[in-house]
Parts: structure tokens; sequence; C-alpha cells
């Protein structure tokens, strides 16, 4: 019977000892599979993103994505750096910035290709061109975001002189204010102009506090807005994951181009349980109509030099800096590229 009891135990260990180590197993293999995003801000015009997310789209390519926001491209590039974020949707502008850095992040998708910001006025101006803005005050973003950046960049090349913060150029643009707060701050104002993006401007003409006019899009054209990126590292020993996740991600967006703007609403919904489906709709089809995202997700050397001449031209010439990373170093369209050959063959 000792003997028995004795056996009994033995096997009771092995079975424990069998069950833990699967147990290890498995949460190893979690934790190789999930990947911690951060994005520079929640907002609809990164739909696909979502999209991805709330219909299950990382789950079919057997990841765990958890997603945090960040206040500002530069709290998500820290938090990249920092090993603290395995990818971040951020401003391309922040990977200039980093350019040097030990384990040197590196953008590898692109995922908007347009400004997705409109011009909000307090009158209804008929006819707006960049000249409207002779005289004005507007609220123009975070100073040394792309937002800012790009309004910036337009204004000059429409021969405005600008006034940073101070009324000293026929346009004085306010970099001041949080991205967050430029609607509530517009209201409260005197500043005839700001620029918002979708759902927030339209909600704010419905609710009489001013008007919706042109996109920004429509003035700066195409640009690298918006991209995923990574660190050298990373994309050394995850690239797999890295290649997964944007596949996810651009079957997000090939569900918002071929579905309906209702449902494309409904599946945006979880991600945004304050706003109402027609609401969702608004944005959806105005990100659509300026084609704000982009189809296969590569950023382009074309599209890379008007971005590095956006900075140069704003931020540079503001800080007394010219900014001139590789194209090769800091872009890797590898994945994006081989993605789009998957989908044609």
């Amino acid at each position: 019977m000792q003997k028995i009891k004795h056996v009994s135990i033995f096997i009771a260990c092995l079975l424990i000892c069998l069950v833990s180590s699967l147990l290890f197993v498995g949460c190893g293999e979690n934790n190789d599979n999930k990947i911690r995003l951060n994005e520079v801000t929640h907002s609809i015009f990164y739909a696909p993103l979502y999209v991805a997310y709330n219909l299950g789209y990382f789950e079919d390519e057997g990841l765990d994505v958890e997603i945090e926001s960040s206040s500002g491209s530069d709290a998500s590039m820290t938090a990249l750096i920092s090993g603290s974020a395995d990818i971040v949707l951020v401003g391309p502008e922040q990977v200039v910035y980093a350019d040097g850095k030990n384990n040197q992040p590196v953008i590898f998708g692109q995922l908007t290709q347009k400004d997705g910001s409109f011009f909000v006025s307090r009158d209804d101006v008929k006819d707006f061109t960049l000249q409207s803005l002779k005289g004005t005050t507007v609220i123009a973003g975070r100073a040394g975001g792309m937002p800012a950046m790009t309004l910036e960049y337009i204004i000059r090349n429409a021969g405005l002189t600008i006034g940073t913060n101070v009324a000293s150029g026929e346009v004085n643009l306010r970099t001041d204010v949080s991205f967050a707060m430029i609607g509530s701050e517009f209201i409260s104002s005197q500043c005839e102009y700001c620029t918002l993006f979708e759902p927030t401007a339209t909600n704010l003409q419905k609710e009489g506090n001013g008007y919706v006019l042109n996109p920004v899009g429509d003035f700066s054209g195409y640009l690298p807005y918006t991209v995923f990126a990574a660190t050298e590292s990373y994309l050394e020993n995850h690239g797999d994951n890295a290649e997964k996740f944007l596949k996810a991600v651009y079957n997000g967006y090939q569900y918002i181009a071929t579905q309906s703007a209702t449902d494309a609403a409904k599946a945006l919904q979880p991600s945004f349980s304050g706003m109402t489906i027609e609401e969702l709709e608004i944005a959806v089809n105005q990100y659509l109509a300026i084609d704000a995202w982009s189809d296969d997700f590569i950023l382009t050397e074309e599209a890379f030099d008007t971005m590095l001449d956006i900075i140069n031209t704003t931020q540079g010439e503001d800080l007394g800096v010219t900014y001139s990373p590789k194209y090769t170093t800091i872009v890797d369209n590898s994945i994006a590229e081989g993605m789009a050959e998957s989908i044609t063959e």
C-alpha cells in the first residue's frame, strides 16, 4: 500500500511538472505574439486600425494587440525608445527627429497620406482660398507637429508672411494650443480660423460655432502624415509580428473601402462609444472623399522628400537646424511591399 502511495505521489508530481511546463510555454507564446501599440492620439483619422482591432483581424493573425494613447507624437516616441511600446503610430517627423539614436526608430508602414484636418471659420466664407487667411489668426496645433508644420508650409507657399503666436505677419499662427483643446479654444477666443479633424469639425458647425471649409489636404497634397514605426531591433527580432500587424490594419482599410459607411461606422463604434453612428459615418465619408488613407502603406521617396521640405522650411528654420536623414535609414518598405505583392498575385 505504501509503495502504491509513493507511485501515486510520483505520478502526481510528473503531472504538475508537465502542466507547469505547458503553462510556461503558453505564456511565452502569448508574450511573443503581444504587441504594445502606442498611438499619438485616439482619432477616427486612424479608422483602419480600430476596424482591424474591433473585427478581430489581429486575432486572425495570431496577435494580441494592446493600444495605448499618448498626448502627442513626442510622448509616443519616448515610449518606443524607452521600450514601453513595441510599435508607435506617430507623425513621421518624430522619426526624423530621432535619427541617429541608438536602436534607430524605423518607419515600416504609412497609414495616412494626407492632412486629415479641415479649415473651420467663424464666418461662412464663400470661395475660400489661402489668401482668405490674410489678416487673421489661425489656431494651428502644437509647434513641431505635422498639423502645424503643414499649415505653415502651405501658407508660406501661398506667398503670405507668418507671425507665430504674435500678430507680426499677414497670418498669425497660434501653436500654443494642445490638439485636444483646439475646438474649445476656437469657440472661446476671437480667432477667425482653426483646423480640426472629423467629426469634431462637423459637430462644431452643427452647434453653430463655426463653418467647415476646405480640407487642408486640398492645398498640401499627398504626404506621409501618420506612420507606423518600430525600432531596428524589434523589426529584426519580431519582423513576422510587424508583418502580421500591418496585414491586419490593411484588412481594416479594405473593409472601410469596400463596405458601406454605415457598416464601417458600426465596426468603429466600440472604439468611440461616445459618438453616434451618424457622426462616425460623417468622418468615414469625409476621409474617403479626400483619399486620406494609403492603399498600400508604402512610403515613397518622393513623399519622404516632401515631408523633409516641410520640416526644414518650418521647424528646421525656426531652430536653425537642417534635418537630412537618409530615406533608406529611417524607412523600410519591405513589409508593405511584400504585402502588396501577395495581394496582387
